[in-house]
């Protein structure tokens, strides 16, 4: 029997899983400036991906990158829905982070 796609599915599932909770936290503590630290860990994976010749290490690297580059994306879109009210805004973060259109400030 092959196992390698379930083993696969499973460490998807886990990454992606694992990551929704890490972007919350990230934009919360450090907003979406700290989009960097997913890029240069997403690119090391990516090229890990590329050199590792391991059937299910290359791909896990692979989702692990792309899901990586994705949380860039999902940083961006954390804040808006910070502004729009749907998640709790960090009170230590100075305010000037929301723009002056913004809906949502802190004192909302």
């Amino acid at each position: 029997m092959n196992f390698s796609g379930i083993v696969i599915g499973v460490g998807a599932f886990l990454i992606i899983g694992i990551m929704h909770p890490v972007i919350i936290k990230t934009e919360y503590h450090f907003g979406k400036g700290a989009w960097w630290t997913y890029l240069v860990p997403a690119v090391f994976a990516i090229a890990g991906s590329i050199i590792v010749s391991q059937v299910i290490v290359s791909s896990l690297l692979a989702v692990l990158g792309f899901t990586l580059l994705w949380s860039i994306k999902e940083l961006f879109e954390q804040e808006k829905r910070v502004r729009k009210g749907w998640y709790p805004v960090n009170p230590k973060r100075p305010v000037e982070r929301f723009a002056p259109d913004s809906k949502k400030t802190p004192e909302n």
